[in-house]
C-alpha cells in the first residue's frame, strides 16, 4: 500500500506559476513511476508527466518547457512546477504512484484554478 498526499495547489493569474508537491509514504520502495495527471471540468483525465525512479521523465505536449517534473527519492516526493500557467491549465491535478508490480496509487486530488 502507498499513500500520497498532494500539496501546493491554488489560484493563480495567468502567467504565474505554482508548485506542486506529492509525498508518498507506505510500501515506497515498491515504486517505479510518478506521474501527474490532471482533469478538467467536462474533459477527459490526462496524463500531464511522469518521472521513473531512475529520473526519465516525459510530458504531455501542451506542457512541455512550462512544466517540469522532479523526484527527491530521499524523501519520496515528487514535484511538479508549472510556469506560464494558462486558463487551459485549470483543472484538479492527481499524483499517481505505479509500482513495479503495475498496482496504481493515486492522491486526493489538488485543485489548480488560473484566471485573472
Amino acid at each position: 500500500q502507498v499513500q500520497l498526499v498532494e500539496s501546493g495547489g491554488g489560484l493563480v493569474q495567468p502567467g504565474g506559476s505554482l508548485r506542486l508537491s506529492c509525498a508518498a509514504s507506505g510500501s515506497t520502495v515498491s515504486i517505479n513511476v510518478m506521474a501527474w495527471y490532471r482533469q478538467a471540468p467536462g474533459k477527459q483525465r490526462e496524463l500531464v508527466a511522469g518521472i521513473t525512479s531512475g529520473g526519465t521523465t516525459d510530458y504531455v505536449e501542451s506542457v512541455k518547457g512550462r512544466f517540469t517534473i522532479s523526484r527527491d527519492n530521499a524523501k519520496n516526493t515528487v514535484y511538479l512546477q508549472m510556469n506560464s500557467l494558462e486558463p487551459e491549465d485549470t483543472a484538479v491535478y492527481y499524483c499517481v504512484a505505479v509500482l513495479h508490480t503495475l498496482n496504481r496509487y493515486w492522491g486526493q486530488g489538488t485543485q489548480v484554478t488560473v484566471s485573472s
